[in-house]
């Protein structure tokens, strides 16, 4: 990474020891400025010329033993509670991602794919394991907008991203006319971004929706020129199934708003070591005969939508206070968490806030308990224990927050804030 890692062993410590990992792939410099001193974790240390200094020698040469129903990794994901829960997915999950992608995106779209997102979130397993596995190659950046600084930008086919990112490209005019494909993903695409990137560009536009739970998409939408309509996030990928059903998990009319349930190939094991987690969200499937047979299962995914008249699904927005803030899915409660651990804070509050151009940013509230609250040593503080999208933009102090008549925290009531 170019600039500093601003985390301590916190909750990097606490991924390495809920996942129960035992081998961590890392730099010796990078390792000992995050005062990570994991037990019982073996550190192999890639130095300079990315030669495997430490490896045992076990790992040279490893069993080849994996079945398809072998865990292949974890996504960690924001908790409500303000503990992030891992999500577990197979070989087979993978594979069928992959071999979806394969039918959609034809070689000469994959020939040079930008992988630019953080493997610790899910479109990163497109961006890596889709243009290999059909002979393409990737090519890394650090983020998705230093894109225009290499110097092999010329060659890139497929940029697969998230809109806020697209709006910066498409607003600097540095995407590349190489460029084929344009995947959108991580949060809603509005029809005001969809026509500049087609104004500026002669490439093939996706709308691509799906929770890390099932396997990074869901669904797909290709958006086309001169719509007037928003984008949809239109219909399953191939083995995935899509219901809309209401709070009695029946089916909703035509055109009527329900819970998205997703089914199918792609469905994750659940949360790692969170069982109960794992029964809440994951629920058996009342339509086994079309899903697989008995045992199958269904995803709550907590959110909105409704099918279109020409059969397309249309986003409406999450029936809980989760949050989409460039791409990256968000819990203030874990936030809040956070917040409330910082010694002197009495109340905390985060929500979105959009700004003039249409950006969500985080904005948390906080209440002191008695000496005002430093907003810099507190945003400090939460740098320590969270990664840098869940760091709010702004921070407000309080006397103390807004609550409605039976006592709860009234949200509606936080004061409005210019970004």
């Amino acid at each position: 990474r170019k600039q500093p890692v601003r985390a301590d062993d916190h909750r990097l410590g606490f991924l390495l020891g809920d996942s129960g990992a035992q081998v961590v792939l890392s730099r010796r410099a990078l390792l000992s400025s995050l005062g990570l001193k994991p037990e019982g974790v073996e550190p192999v240390f890639l130095e300079p010329g990315w030669e495997c200094e430490s490896a045992p020698e076990a790992l040279w040469d490893p069993a080849l033993s994996a079945s398809p129903s072998n865990l292949a990794y974890l996504i960690y994901t924001s908790g409500s509670t303000g503990v992030p829960k891992a999500v577990a997915l197979e070989h087979r999950s993978a594979v069928a991602f992959v071999r979806w992608a394969w039918g959609v995106y034809p070689a000469e779209d994959l020939a040079c794919v930008l992988a630019a997102t953080s493997i610790g979130f899910d479109m990163s397993v497109f961006e890596l394991f889709v243009p290999l596995s059909r002979g393409g190659k990737v090519l890394l950046a650090a983020d998705v907008l230093a894109l225009a600084e290499l110097p092999e930008a010329g060659e890139v086919t497929l940029v697969n991203t998230v809109p806020s990112a697209m709006a910066e490209l498409v607003a600097t005019g540095v995407l590349p006319a190489s460029v084929r494909t344009v995947n959108l993903g991580g949060e809603p695409v509005s029809r005001a971004l969809a026509d500049a990137v087609h104004a500026g560009y002669e490439v093939c536009l996706y709308n691509l929706y799906g929770p890390s739970e099932d396997t990074t998409f869901s669904t797909i939408a290709e958006i086309g020129r001169g719509a007037m309509a928003a984008p949809s996030i239109g219909r399953p990928v191939t083995g995935t199934q899509v219901h809309l059903l209401d709070g009695e998990r029946r089916p909703v009319p035509l055109g009527a708003p329900g819970e998205l349930y997703l089914g199918g190939v792609g469905l994750s094991r659940g949360y790692y070591g969170r069982p109960e987690r794992t029964a809440e969200r994951f629920v058996p499937n009342p339509y086994t005969e079309m899903a697989g047979g008995a045992g199958s299962r269904l995803y709550r995914t907590g959110d909105l939508a409704r099918f279109r008249p020409d059969g397309e699904l249309e986003f409406l927005g999450r029936i809980d206070q989760q949050v989409k803030i460039r791409g990256y899915r968000i819990e203030p409660g874990e936030i809040e968490a956070a917040l409330l651990a910082y010694p002197g804070v009495r109340q905390a509050a985060v929500v979105a806030r959009e700004d003039a151009w249409g950006d969500r940013r985080l904005v948390a509230y906080v209440a002191a308990a008695g000496e005002p609250i430093p907003v810099p040593e507190l945003r400090e503080f939460l740098r320590r224990r969270l990664p840098e999208p869940m760091v709010p933009a702004a921070i407000v102090p309080m006397e103390s927050l807004p609550c409605t008549a039976s006592g709860k925290l009234d949200r509606r009531a936080l004061p409005a804030l210019e970004l």
